[in-house]
């Protein structure tokens, strides 16, 4: 049973409507925004009730002047929301939440300066197995698909030292659990559980193509399209929110990647590919990110490599900026620039007008 709880305006005054009474006015506003049973966070309107189990993304400790506050992202699988300021004296509703928490939120949403947030007026944690984390986590769905693709890849590939050395990890069962859950960033492009399954097909495409149009070796270049990233296993943590593991703070995914695939040599017997083979391997592995500005323990040396980074920098910010334009948070009403610089997009705006070029039979 709903307890009769009445809701601030936003500025400490109580609106005089209580929660049972706008139930109505809720479940309108909820009908359109749900799908699957889980609501969108992205399409719900101000003044839109939330009553919700939600993930803690984050927890901010703020401070406005000699002030602090505390500031929430929460989160499903649709999309995530930053909570209006818990000051000192809402603390209390905070015992027991923390980075990672399953809670029960009861809020409205409500503006400031332009961006929406959630206004929280009642929040519990609840046990990590009473929500289906599928209803919390975003996620690509099936990856059945995305599995196949990168199995024919490998397995198309004339050059059986560069197959066997893919296999020390792609035939291991662990390896493609992991793989297959592990997302490929923590708040950027492909941030979801298989997404970065999802950001490795789309490499292998584009890297594929490009080794096609400049004459590189393909098996070369999708073999590094299948490794470049394996460090990300070692470097995140998804049982939860989304995090950084030490290892991963401390050295880095791209590193981490080459140790990977040397301990796997190392352990093979006999080695499935030479000395210079393994060194070309790791090159792929260490330079993908181009620049040692962006992490790259060394740049592009060889044409393999160069394909590599910009078939991963491709999919990496295409899908970036996809996202970007799809968040409303981006938008100021119906702007059609965005109102901030992106940090995901190096501080760039973008543009979400289109145009139809008469495809509806219109005229100029």
């Amino acid at each position: 049973m709903l307890k009769d709880t009445r809701f601030s305006d936003g500025l400490g005054r109580d609106s005089g409507t209580s929660f049972l009474g706008r139930r109505s006015h809720l479940d309108s506003m909820l009908t359109l925004a749900r799908l699957d049973g889980v609501v969108d966070l992205n399409r719900l309107e101000v003044g839109a009730l939330v009553s919700e189990p939600l993930l803690v993304w984050d927890l901010e400790q703020r401070s406005a002047g000699a002030q602090p506050f505390v500031v929430l992202t929460l989160g499903n699988c649709k999309g995530r929301l930053q909570s209006a300021p818990f000051w000192p004296e809402d603390l209390r509703k905070l015992e027991g939440v923390e980075r990672g928490t399953i809670v029960s939120v009861r809020g409205e949403i409500a503006t400031y300066r332009e961006r929406r947030q959630l206004k929280v007026d009642q929040i519990r944690p609840l046990p990590r197995d009473g929500v289906a984390w599928t209803a919390l986590m975003p996620s690509v769905g099936d990856t059945a698909p995305h599995w196949s693709q990168l199995d024919q890849c490998r397995l198309g590939m004339k050059a059986p030292r560069l197959r066997a050395t893919l296999d020390l990890f792609y035939e291991d069962p662990s390896f493609r659990q992991a793989y297959g859950e592990c997302p490929a960033s923590l708040s950027g492009h492909h941030a979801r559980l298989g997404g970065l399954l999802q950001h490795t097909c789309e490499v292998v495409r584009i890297a594929g193509s490009l080794a096609d149009i400049t004459g590189a070796d393909r098996d070369l270049v999708l073999a590094g399209a299948l490794l470049h990233d394996i460090g990300k296993l070692e470097s995140y943590t998804w049982a939860g929110a989304f995090a950084m593991t030490d290892r991963g703070s401390l050295c880095g995914h791209v590193v981490l990647g080459s140790l990977m695939l040397e301990a796997r040599l190392h352990a093979a017997t006999p080695p499935p590919c030479t000395g210079p083979e393994r060194d070309l391997l790791h090159h792929l592995v260490l330079s993908h990110h181009g620049i040692l500005e962006h992490g790259a323990p060394v740049a592009p040396m060889t044409l393999e490599a160069e394909v590599l980074h910009f078939a991963d920098h491709a999919s990496a910010k295409t899908a970036s900026l996809a996202e970007a334009l799809e968040d409303p948070e981006n938008f100021s009403g119906a702007d059609l620039v965005s109102a901030r610089p992106l940090w995901q997009l190096d501080r760039r705006r973008v543009f979400r007008g289109k145009c139809d070029w008469g495809r509806n039979g219109t005229a100029a």
